[in-house]
């Protein structure tokens, strides 16, 4: 009596397998991140309603020249923190763009554990709308700020104090629902006065 040869499954068959257990991984892969990305996105700053951390950092366009956060005070501004190397980031700079040409506040640039050259090098092809872009490359500054992730945004009012914050990506909705109706409250509560400093 003859041993009988296992059956070999097709070739066919083993490919297809391996195609459906990848793409679950996909799956699974892309669920947990999503999760993660929702999850720093609905953490509440512990910054807002504080004083913004001091810093002085350098100009990305001429590091000879710094900025204190307190040269900024008298008016309220957006700080954007970005990369080159951020995808998000990228995905956000038209819509940014597009605020920061309507003038309405001052959109200040951080550049976040990134190289200058990459840093002037992403600006001079996709724009630079900041009024001005501040260097971190090595990112101590942003721990002050609780930066996790690019791109985060906040908002401060023109008494140094921080207002709103949002990480990911910013999306014309979430300017107008969100970062609108913040600044205009900032400013009801810490109005300008005419020589561009904040009443008490």
């Amino acid at each position: 009596m003859s041993t009988p040869v296992p059956r070999r499954l097709p070739l066919a068959a083993i490919v297809l397998g391996v195609l459906f257990f990848l793409g679950l991984l996909a799956l699974l892969f892309h669920a947990v991140q999503r999760s993660g990305m929702a999850d720093r996105d609905a953490l509440p700053s512990a910054l807002i309603g504080k004083p913004a951390p001091a810093f002085e950092l350098p100009v990305l366009h001429d590091a000879s020249i710094r900025v204190r956060s307190a040269e900024l005070r008298g008016a309220p501004y957006v700080l954007n923190v970005w990369g080159s190397w951020c995808a998000a980031c990228r995905e956000e700079h038209p819509v940014l763009t597009r605020f920061a040409l309507t003038k309405r506040v001052r959109v200040i640039g951080y550049d976040w554990k990134d190289t200058r050259e990459d840093a002037l090098h992403w600006l001079e092809q996709l724009g630079n709308p900041f009024f001005v872009v501040l260097s971190d490359p090595d990112g101590r500054t942003a721990i002050d700020w609780g930066v996790a992730a690019a791109p985060e945004t906040f908002l401060v009012d023109a008494h140094g104090v921080v207002r709103w914050k949002h990480s990911g990506a910013l999306s014309d909705r979430i300017i107008r629902d969100e970062l609108l109706p913040a600044l205009v409250q900032a400013e009801r509560d810490a109005p300008i006065s005419r020589q561009g400093r904040a009443t008490p």
